[in-house]
């Protein structure tokens, strides 16, 4: 019989000495608004939530309506319960504090509630990505400092996959389990369990119409996959890209990969493209927990110090041996 994702998440409780069941109350908080968003995205043109809401966000891009109606649901689960202290979001420029009614709990959330937005009128899959912080110690009214942790200090990350089927993969630091949505019952129920990412891979994903930006170790690698094996490689490889972070790490943790967003001199001033504390953090320790690496192509993503709530780094995670070798080639230069 397969477990459902709050009783997995209480039995791991069990073996926590002094747990509260706070983590759990918030991991169910989390669900619900997962579900919900997934019903949104799922009803999509039926419900008018397609299109652009006529806004941008805080790095100017243009938001779709349900970046704003999923992010509205990711605040609206999670504020009341008493379990967190603040809350951070890739679509708002400042971080969110619980409301003076609420009580305050332990815990600071980060969140990007609908990443790939952009595939979401031509109906390709979405997500939700999210991680979890301690608040330090004695702080109940957080400022934005004290979001700025390295990924080793997170407690729980995750994301949710809008797909075919509805999935939610999180990581507590004890390896990857993989959920599926039981539309039937409405419950997430372990489908995936201990997932893990092969060291070795032929796939590759990145967006090859800034190939002209990229730096030299980037351009020999990508020109090493290209030509396999009639260009010293030991294999061919084939290229993916989804342009959703989300269903890309879902790829490599299903059957391996290589995910690059590296760093580029397309826009000045900017050093990546994808959010440390929303994205390159949270899938970070996943794809870690699950034995794949993730590094800029200078240093493990995860050692980081955040300098702001909206800072970018370059990204190149997935299947151990192509990540190395792309470091590898960093170094050398």
């Amino acid at each position: 019989m397969s477990k459902s994702l709050v009783q997995f998440i209480i039995e791991e409780q069990r073996h926590i000495p002094g747990a509260t069941g706070d983590f759990t109350g918030l991991l169910s908080d989390i669900e619900v608004a997962c579900k919900q968003i997934a019903h949104a995205v799922n009803k999509g043109a039926l419900i008018g939530v397609l299109g652009s809401a006529g806004s941008e966000n805080v790095q100017g891009e243009t938001q779709k309506k349900l970046d704003v109606i999923t992010n509205e649901i990711f605040l609206k689960n999670n504020e009341w319960a008493g379990h967190l202290a603040a809350m951070a979001s890739e679509e708002m420029d400042e971080i969110y504090p619980i409301p003076a009614q609420y009580p305050r709990g332990k815990y600071l959330l980060t969140f990007d509630p609908l990443d790939g937005s952009s595939n979401i009128d031509v109906n390709i899959s979405v997500g939700t990505i999210f991680s979890i912080l301690r608040a330090p110690e004695g702080v109940t009214n957080p400022k934005t400092e004290d979001f700025l942790q390295p990924g080793t200090k997170q407690v729980c990350a995750g994301y949710a996959l809008y797909g075919p089927a509805t999935m939610l993969v999180i990581t507590t630091g004890h390896g990857v389990n993989g959920f599926t949505l039981d539309r039937d019952i409405g419950e997430f129920m372990l489908t995936h369990p201990n997932m893990q990412i092969p060291a070795d891979t032929q796939e590759f994903a990145i967006n090859m119409s800034n190939q002209r930006y990229w730096e030299a170790p980037v351009k020999r690698y990508i020109d090493e996959c290209m030509k396999g094996k009639d260009g010293g490689r030991e294999k061919n490889f084939n290229m993916r890209w989804v342009a959703s972070m989300v269903a890309e790490v879902h790829r490599i943790l299903t059957r391996g990969g290589i995910f690059m967003y590296p760093f580029d001199t397309k826009e000045a001033g900017k050093a990546g493209k994808l959010r440390l504390l929303y994205e390159a953090n949270p899938m970070s320790f996943i794809v870690e927990q699950a034995g794949g690496a993730s590094s800029t192509g200078r240093e493990r993503i995860m050692e980081l110090k955040p300098s702001g709530l909206h800072q970018r780094v370059p990204v190149i995670l997935g299947s151990k041996n192509e990540v190395e070798r792309v470091v590898s080639y960093h170094k050398g230069a």
